[in-house]
């Protein structure tokens, strides 16, 4: 594996959500009892490196991430940074691949986009332009448009900067970079993470005395669940 079982557990990476779509049933091992889909740790391991093997493969400034959620945007900005990759984060101008026109407008080898469901757009023009996707999909998300799909909780902090950051680390070792590792930890700072659970912490602490809905609690436990 390119990390630690207990690391992806801990990242929630293999948590789904409540629906299934076809594809996706390919990649799930099993239904908790809450209803949320699990999926296979091997399999996501399995993509992550072909994605990275795939990713490798093209010079870095004609790659093109987008990422449209707050959190993925922090996690695939992270790796532009170290990569050198263009990056498109919120929303994505519709003739961005496909107008010469546009002040927007560019030409990518490779595309990777965060969540194939607020991310359409850019996956619809890349396939009328022929240019390959790599697509972070979640049990609920289609995999139409993507020719390279990583099962993931593609919704998570955790998850999806544990992703990012191992999409880096074996690229820059595929490319035989002896500091790979040191690069990689400066920039993916574990800290982060830990600042922000601090935060939410103490929020949800200040607020524990609150009554809450019936809808509100199903909500905050949803949340838990999916370990953001």
């Amino acid at each position: 594996m390119l990390t630690k079982q207990e690391e992806y557990l801990e990242s929630g990476i293999h948590i789904g959500t409540r629906l299934k779509t076809p594809y996706m049933k390919n990649f799930i091992y099993k239904v908790r009892p809450d209803k949320l889909y699990v999926m296979n740790l091997e399999k996501i391991d399995e993509k992550i490196d072909a994605a990275a093997q795939m990713i490798a493969r093209y010079d870095n400034n004609k790659i093109l991430v987008v990422a449209s959620r707050l959190y993925a945007i922090e996690a695939a900005t992270k790796f532009c940074e170290l990569m050198g990759c263009k990056m498109v984060g919120g929303r994505f101008q519709p003739g961005m691949l496909t107008n010469p026109r546009s002040k927007h407008f560019f030409e990518p080898q490779l595309i990777i986009v965060s969540d194939p469901r607020t991310e359409l757009q850019a996956l619809k023009e890349a396939a009328f332009r022929g240019i390959p996707a790599i697509a972070l999909v979640d049990t609920d998300n289609s995999a139409r448009y993507v020719d390279l799909v990583i099962p993931c909780n593609n919704k998570g902090k955790k998850s999806l900067n544990l992703i990012y950051k191992l999409l880096a680390l074996t690229v820059l070792k595929l490319h035989k970079d002896k500091d790979a590792e040191k690069k990689v930890n400066e920039i993916f700072k574990d800290e982060d993470l830990i600042v922000d659970e601090n935060k939410q912490r103490a929020k949800t602490e200040s607020k524990s005395d609150k009554r809450k809905s019936p809808k509100r609690k199903k909500n905050a436990e949803d949340e838990e669940e999916r370990k953001d």
